[in-house]
């Protein structure tokens, strides 16, 4: 199975930032072939304002953003993982992954449930909270006969929702994110392997890079594909670009079979 992962560097510029999604697609489905493409968080808008964020956001099913994707993944033919935008459901808003099948039609919609509300080591605030309701589902869907687990960004620090994607199937991990610079560059790799490691799953790891918001807040990038058992086997670069990875599918058996480690748990998470 083959799949690719857009790295970008959106702005607070949606009509910008949709033009150059769809032909980052549109040139590495030409290149590579994948039956799996991945987008970013935030990918049509990135902003630290959260009126602005707001204004962005759209009810789904419909609007610019999703009959965009829907368009892309129905011509080229692909399961379309669009990172995450701002859903507006009633009075509230979500960061919310939807997912694409090759013929167009949305196949899951998964709603951040952890939300980044910090303060980084520089001081800088971040309040994810004060823009969206974080999500309360656990949400799976399928590529062929794949399983595949969701999640977003900050989610990668609890380890009992990759535990319950694995517990419900998942072969592979998507996470879209917009990964401070800050912590980044000290956690997200050892993150994202640590995931992959006790799931034994392939992790996707896709980054945001550079700064936004003005150049007031910068995000790490270093987009990655990890193995099941931890081995980074393709890593972007510090820029806008994709990469492509072919997951070799019976290697998860082969991990999963030498090392049960989710037959040796002893508690499951719901």
């Amino acid at each position: 199975m083959k799949v690719s992962l857009v790295q970008m560097n959106s702005q607070n510029d949606k009509a910008a930032n949709l033009k150059m999604a769809a032909s980052l697609v549109d040139d590495i489905v030409a290149a590579e072939k994948p039956q799996l493409v991945v987008l970013p968080e935030y990918f049509a808008f990135l902003d630290d304002d959260a009126d602005a964020m707001h204004a962005s956001g759209e009810t789904f099913p419909g609007g610019e953003t999703y009959t965009l994707l829907s368009s892309l993944a129905a011509r080229h033919r692909i399961t379309l993982h669009a990172g995450s935008v701002v859903e507006k459901s009633g009075e509230h808003f979500h960061n919310t992954s939807l997912v694409f099948a090759p013929d167009g039609t949305e196949i899951a919609r998964y709603r951040k449930i952890h939300l980044f509300d910090v303060v980084t080591p520089e001081g800088v605030s971040y309040r994810e909270s004060d823009s969206v309701t974080r999500g309360r589902e656990i949400v799976t869907y399928k590529v062929g006969d794949i399983t595949v687990g969701c999640a977003i960004c900050y989610d990668i620090r609890f380890p009992g929702l990759f535990q319950a994607l694995r517990d419900r199937g998942a072969d592979i991990i998507v996470l879209p994110a917009a990964f401070t610079l800050s912590t980044g560059k000290d956690h997200w790799e050892v993150l994202a392997r640590a995931r992959a490691i006790e799931t034994q799953t392939y992790f996707l790891a896709v980054g945001q890079t550079g700064t936004h918001a003005a150049g007031r807040k910068a995000c790490f990038g270093h987009s990655m594909v990890i193995n099941p058992w931890g081995h980074v086997i393709a890593q972007s670069p510090d820029f806008v670009t994709s990469i492509t990875a072919t997951l070799d599918l019976d290697y998860i058996t082969r991990v999963r079979t030498n090392l049960p480690v989710a037959s040796h748990s002893v508690l499951r998470f719901e």
